[in-house]
């Protein structure tokens, strides 16, 4: 250790700075740390949200192009998707959702394709008042049916504080793929699309009338990163204050 180092070391010693010095750089360290990341982060997220809005204005991919992409693991959120087939719309699910702070329903409609695979399709959203099918006939499509829509995924499990679906009063709240195909078809195993599709916004004069998807990604990465920085430059200036006075006192 050199002479003006180890003077240094002594001086905070004498002062009883070493410690508090000790415990004022490790936080340091953390907290510009956690910023740094934060910034990596919003990168990421950037990245990310320009990357899925891309896949939504591309042309759309086949139903047997978007399963060949899950199955490869591939990413497919967001991928926009061509379906032809024919709506069941006694086996519909009803899906409780939110639109525009008033609650209602997501109307979830089985289609069967021409290769007899079952497409779990969201029509979109309707209100309490339009959840029995028969309260909109006119939005029942009969015969075949062809419609751009999204690829979402369905997750693998209920999410904390989620309440218990109620298949008996087709009341979901989250989308339990097994289930619905056993609640739509009673029980009759088929194959099925591991992911839901969103149907794009159309007009009709009825609803259901698609456009159910929100691509809402928050990144406040920035703000969180320079809280960070805040709270290091904090730090910093709350020690350098103590310092300076336990110094002035040691002489």
């Amino acid at each position: 250790m050199t002479e003006p180092l180890r003077a240094g070391f002594d001086r905070l010693r004498g002062a009883g700075l070493l410690l508090p010095s000790l415990m004022a750089l490790a936080g340091l360290i953390v907290l510009v740390s956690l910023g740094t990341w934060q910034l990596h982060r919003k990168a990421w997220k950037e990245g990310l949200v320009a990357e899925l809005g891309a896949r939504i204005r591309a042309e759309p991919v086949s139903l047997e192009e978007a399963l060949r992409r899950w199955r490869e693991r591939q990413g497919i959120e967001y991928l926009r998707v061509r379906v032809r087939g024919v709506y069941q719309h006694a086996g519909e699910i009803h899906l409780h959702a939110l639109e525009r702070g008033a609650t209602g329903w997501h109307v979830i409609t089985p289609l069967i394709t021409p290769g007899g695979t079952v497409v779990f399709v969201n029509r979109g959203f309707v209100p309490h008042a339009l959840k029995d099918r028969a309260t909109r006939a006119a939005g029942l499509i009969a015969g075949e049916a062809e419609f751009n829509g999204l690829v979402r995924a369905a997750p693998l499990a209920k999410a904390a504080f989620v309440p218990e679906n109620a298949p008996g009063r087709n009341e979901w709240y989250w989308p339990d793929m097994p289930a619905m195909l056993r609640a739509a078809f009673a029980n009759t195993e088929r194959p099925y699309a591991p992911f839901l599709v969103e149907m794009e916004r159309v007009t009709v004069p009825v609803p259901p009338a698609g456009g159910a998807t929100r691509l809402d990604i928050p990144n406040r990465h920035l703000e969180y990163a320079l809280t960070w920085f805040g709270l290091a430059a904090t730090l910093a200036g709350v020690y350098a204050a103590f310092a300076a006075a336990r110094l002035r006192r040691a002489g």
